[in-house]
Parts: C-alpha cells; sequence; structure tokens
C-alpha cells in the first residue's frame, strides 16, 4: 500500500502536521468507520468518516465520529439549505476520484463545501482517511477545518 496519495500531498503542501497510520481494511465490515476505529485501537469518536452527500441537489462533505450518524435536516441547515440526502457510491467516486471506503475530504478532484462534526473539535487529534482504503491520517480537527475551509456545525442526529 502506499503512503503517499492525492490527500497527502495536499497536506504536505500546506505544510499540517500530519501522521499516517494503516491498518487492514474490511471491505465486509457492516461499519467501515468503526472497522478503522477498532483496526487502530482507538475510540470511534476520533476516527471520523468522510460521507458525500447532496445538498439542495449540490455535492457536500460531511465529516463525523465514525460512531454516530448523520442527521439530513441538520446536515442541510449547516449549509442554509431545505434537504440533504446522501450522495449515489458511483456519483461520490467520480466527483472525489477516490473509491468509496477510501474516501478522503483532501486532494477531491473538485473542491467540495465541508461541513465538520462540532463534536470532534474537542479532541486534540483525529483520524480522516487518508483517500486510501486502509488508510487514515492523524491531525488535528482545526488544521483540518482550516485547510478545507469546512463549516464547524452540529449534525449529527
Amino acid at each position: 500500500m502506499s503512503k503517499v496519495t492525492r490527500a497527502t500531498r495536499v497536506l504536505e503542501q500546506a505544510r499540517v502536521a500530519f501522521a499516517v497510520h494503516t491498518y487492514d481494511y474490511d471491505p465486509d465490515a457492516d461499519k467501515v468507520g468503526l472497522q478503522a476505529a477498532e483496526a487502530l485501537g482507538e475510540e470511534p469518536q476520533r476516527v471520523l468518516k468522510t460521507l458525500m452527500t447532496l445538498v439542495d441537489s449540490k455535492p457536500a462533505c460531511v465529516i463525523v465520529p465514525s460512531d454516530r450518524e448523520v442527521s439530513m435536516k441538520k446536515l442541510a441547515a449547516a449549509f442554509k439549505g431545505k434537504s440533504a440526502e446522501m450522495m449515489k457510491p458511483a456519483d461520490a467516486e467520480r466527483i472525489t476520484g477516490y473509491k468509496v471506503g477510501g474516501i478522503s475530504p483532501f486532494g477531491q478532484m473538485r473542491p467540495t463545501r465541508t461541513v465538520i462534526e462540532a463534536e470532534a473539535m474537542t479532541h486534540e487529534l483525529v483520524y480522516i482517511n487518508g483517500g486510501q482504503r486502509g488508510l487514515q491520517v492523524r491531525l488535528s480537527p482545526q488544521d483540518a477545518v482550516a485547510l478545507l475551509k469546512a463549516v464547524v456545525a452540529s449534525v449529527v442526529a
């Protein structure tokens, strides 16, 4: 497995401090984010999952703790929209340039507006997908927000 991806290159170019962590990705896991947390030996609240959504039919990226579910109503409100829904996997792969299970908010093919769950900001360091299945980057959530120009909001159910 390569530890250099578009996501890690973006982080390096931005001079963001991060560490790369790999684990055995299980494509058959019921909850990929929880499987990543378990494989890394980390609390699920610190291992964030990256989900691609549509808010008022426009792409949006949402980053939440792996043990939480997104409230579509709260997500829409975070972007001052009326409705939100999950993006189809094929569309998510086309828009981001990453495979489902390896979607990173960093280095996507098309920059997408992003929201990070407010709970994530309570941790010194969090894990976010590094652009490949089985690859996570550990970094400060504040650095992630700054680099992604993300909105911080409570979007979990």
